[in-house]
């Protein structure tokens, strides 16, 4: 092999072992402990305050999250379930004005079957449930473990609730316009958003 082969094959194994190397666990979205805690934020710190300052322990269950739910692909929401879900969240906004704790409480349960619908895994196993987002939505699953724990412990002032709920909020719209955006977008110049629901007439 010539001079010039040689060279050009260091300089690929380079870039090559470079590229592994920064994109390995510790980057981006890697299991390492600085990937990690750019990949969960806030959740990062909730786990690292479970695990009384242990950021190991908390590091570990954080890996262990990843390798189980990193690789699962949510569902795409169904139009008329999507406009459901939507009317059913603006009525527990009403329903909170005379019944905060009801509407907590259906919340809850709304998001665990949002979730659910959306591929994650079933609501009856929350903190398997709640892992799965935070794997997907670690900026926004805190609401929903709100609302989950105000209505597990069946306490807490209106203003606490109302925090909750808009914090809930947040995962809320992030699995409702997930996907669905980019599904508009795909949709050919000319149909009409009423024929990319219901197909033609």
């Amino acid at each position: 092999m010539s001079t010039i082969g040689i060279v050009i094959l260091i300089v690929v194994f380079v870039a090559v072992v470079g590229a592994v190397l920064y994109l390995g666990p510790g980057r981006g979205g890697g299991v390492g402990r600085g990937g990690l805690k750019r990949r969960f934020g806030p959740e990062y710190d909730r786990v690292v305050d479970r695990h009384g300052g242990d950021t190991k322990a908390a590091q570990q269950e954080l890996g262990e999250r990843v390798k189980r739910h990193g690789s699962l692909e949510p569902r795409p929401l169904p139009a008329e379930a999507r406009e459901r879900y939507m009317a059913h969240w603006a009525g527990l906004q009403e329903q909170f004005v005379d019944s905060p704790q009801k509407a907590v409480a259906e919340a809850d349960r709304l998001l665990a079957a949002l979730a659910h619908d959306r591929g994650f895994p079933d609501g009856a196993q929350f903190d398997e449930q709640a892992d799965a987002l935070s794997v997907h939505h670690a900026r926004h699953v805190d609401g929903y473990r709100r609302v989950h724990r105000s209505v597990q412990e069946e306490n807490g002032d209106t203003e606490e609730l109302r925090e909750s709920m808009v914090r809930a909020r947040a995962l809320f719209e992030a699995l409702i316009e997930e996907g669905h955006q980019d599904r508009e977008r795909r949709l050919p110049q000319g149909e009409s958003k009423a024929e990319g629901k219901g197909g033609t007439r």
